[in-house]
């Protein structure tokens, strides 16, 4: 479907464009607002942002959106990820921040620190581990680390919700309980322990993001801030070779474990 905003904003009438695409789309984004936002003084604020943003430098996200705009994708995606990203952008420089600063002072050590870089910092996982390690010359494990990661969303939810989470990117799961089995098989989950660990950090979080927990490939590398999903591609199966590698040295076949 052709959108009906896009012909005046190509024959120069910017403002019949806008009047045509905010009476089109304006419930579409008070609902993806609300979806951070509760109060109706940030809601309206957000909202004004929102508006200010879409219009500003002549219109340029529109015409942006305008010069790529495909009948076989509805803009409604596109419009939900640019009023996520002003929204979690206007709590940040706004109350975002203070508020997750207060947050953080009811968090234990490690975890205070783990807020600090990923939260605050907007460091990636694989940057915040290093730093732990670096800086705070902490003794962590990886394995260690995701645990502590994962608590410390959880209390960053638990604390301020969708905003808390938002200003950050996204969680891996928990670690997964070890298996209960025989000896034998027990002691290859070992050797495939070591493998992954031998890995370097950043490859070792995009297999377990994208194999174990299975999330996108273009999510995974917004979280470790890779350009983009090819790169993501590129370090898991390299590093999954090295591991394959590792394994076959150990006498371990692909259908071993």
């Amino acid at each position: 479907m052709v959108e009906p905003w896009i012909a005046p904003l190509e024959a120069g009438d910017p403002e019949a464009a806008w009047d045509l695409f905010i009476e089109r789309y304006r419930r579409l984004v008070f609902g993806a607002i609300r979806h951070y936002a509760v109060e109706p003084d940030e809601v309206m604020d957000v909202f004004a942002r929102v508006c200010e943003a879409l219009r500003e430098n002549d219109f340029a996200r529109l015409r942006r959106c305008a010069a790529h705009a495909d009948p076989a994708r509805p803009l409604s995606t596109w419009l939900v990820v640019v009023v996520h990203n002003l929204t979690v952008d206007w709590f940040r420089h706004r109350a975002g921040r203070q508020r997750l600063s207060a947050l953080a002072a009811g968090l234990p050590p490690l975890q205070r620190r783990i807020f600090q870089y990923v939260f605050l910092e907007q460091q990636s996982h694989v940057e915040a581990y290093e730093l732990l390690r670096s800086r705070d010359c902490a003794d962590l494990a990886f394995g260690a680390f995701l645990k502590e990661l994962a608590a410390t969303y959880r209390a960053a939810s638990a604390g301020h919700g969708r905003v808390a989470t938002a200003l950050a990117i996204p969680p891996p799961t928990e670690c997964p309980d070890p298996p209960s089995d025989p000896a034998g098989l027990a002691e290859q989950q070992e050797i495939l322990a070591a493998a992954l660990e031998s890995l370097p950090p950043d490859d070792r979080l995009a297999v377990r993001l994208y194999v174990v927990d299975e999330m996108p490939a273009d999510q995974v590398a917004r979280a470790l801030g890779y350009p983009n999903a090819k790169t993501v591609y590129n370090h898991v199966y390299r590093a999954l070779a090295a591991v394959r590698a590792r394994l076959e040295q150990a006498g371990i076949k692909g259908g071993d474990l």
